[in-house]
C-alpha cells in the first residue's frame, strides 16, 4: 500500500492507493469438483436405475415408470443448477477481465 497526495507524488499525505495484485483465483470451485454435483450424479443414477429395476406389479401398473424417473430428475436439475447459482452468486471471476 502506497500513500499519494493529491497531486499523485508518492509519500504525501491523502489519497491511499492499493498495490495491484494478480488474483488469479475465484471464489467458488468449478462444478466437476464439488460435492453437491457427485451428489447429483449419484441421485440420477439412482433415479435411472429404479425406473429400470422397478417394473409391472404383475396387474400391468408400473409404479415406478420413465414419466416419474423424468420428472425427478427435471426436479434434481433444476434444484441442481439453483445451487451451483446461488454459490456464484457473490463471486466475481478476475480472469474474464483478462481476455
Amino acid at each position: 500500500m502506497t500513500t499519494a497526495g493529491a497531486a499523485g507524488h508518492p509519500g504525501a499525505v491523502g489519497v491511499t492507493r492499493y498495490a495491484a495484485t494478480d488474483a488469479t483465483s475465484t471464489e467458488t470451485r468449478p462444478s466437476y469438483r464439488t460435492t453437491e454435483f457427485f451428489a447429483y450424479i449419484a441421485a440420477a443414477a439412482a433415479i435411472v436405475l429404479t425406473a429400470l429395476v422397478v417394473g409391472d406389479d404383475g396387474a400391468g401398473a408400473d409404479p415406478f415408470g420413465a414419466d416419474q424417473a423424468i420428472r425427478y430428475l427435471t426436479f434434481l436439475t433444476i434444484g441442481y443448477m439453483v445451487s451451483r447459482g446461488l454459490a456464484k452468486a457473490g463471486c466475481r471471476d478476475s480472469r474474464a477481465a483478462d481476455r
